[in-house]
């Protein structure tokens, strides 16, 4: 029987711009993966937790490559979900290969040894977790201004990571509660002396693209 191609389980794959961290503005094409190992109350991407299309390598870069036909990009942002529940080396390899630079977007509790450009890490409630690779890998720490965020996780978080990886705060929404306490505990961070503390927004909402 000849054996058949890895595949991945793909929520979906689209060309626009990155809507947060310090990437923002760039284009990019995403490929979304399926699936996660958290179930936060205010994930934005509740449609990838449980569906997906399995698809194999060589035709998500097939996608990709017809994707950026239009739109002229060496940046590829795998994210989800957690995209690293998945065994994501293939693809990854075969994007270098193809001289992608490649972004990685997830919540810090899964680590695979892979070799990727730029890793965001956005550590989520109640614990926050995240394994110790992403202490000298992560190139940004998003945090989101949720609710129940208190002062002392950020302190806790900026303290941990290393200095020059920016901590970002990223309103939930931009509901007024949200930008407001996002403001609030920016300023803090700033009067407590807390170093390269960022305010951010997401971009995608408010352009309203994909």
């Amino acid at each position: 029987m000849t054996p058949q191609p890895p595949t991945l389980k793909i929520s979906e794959i689209f060309a626009s711009a990155q809507g947060e961290g310090l990437r923002q503005g760039e284009p990019t094409i995403f490929v979304r993966l399926a699936g996660c190992n958290l179930s936060c109350d205010f994930c934005d991407t509740k449609y990838a937790l449980a569906n997906g299309v399995l698809m194999s390598i060589d035709k998500i870069v097939e996608k990709i490559r017809s994707l950026g036909r239009n739109w002229p990009t060496r940046w590829i942002c795998l994210t989800g979900g957690e995209p690293l529940l998945q065994d994501i080396t293939g693809l990854a390899r075969k994007l270098k290969a193809e001289g992608f630079f490649i972004q990685v977007e997830t919540n810090g509790t899964v680590y695979r040894h892979i070799d990727v450009d730029w890793y965001s890490v956005s550590p989520k409630p109640p614990k926050y977790r995240f394994r110790s690779e992403y202490l000298e890998k992560a190139k940004e720490i998003k945090l989101v201004i949720t609710k129940d965020l208190e002062w002392s996780t950020i302190s806790i978080l900026r303290n941990k990571f290393p200095k020059k990886a920016p901590l970002i705060l990223q309103p939930q929404s931009h509901r007024k509660w949200s930008l407001q306490k996002a403001w609030r505990l920016y300023r803090e961070a700033a009067k407590k002396g807390l170093v390269n503390v960022r305010l951010s927004v997401q971009l995608h909402k408010i352009y309203k693209i994909p």
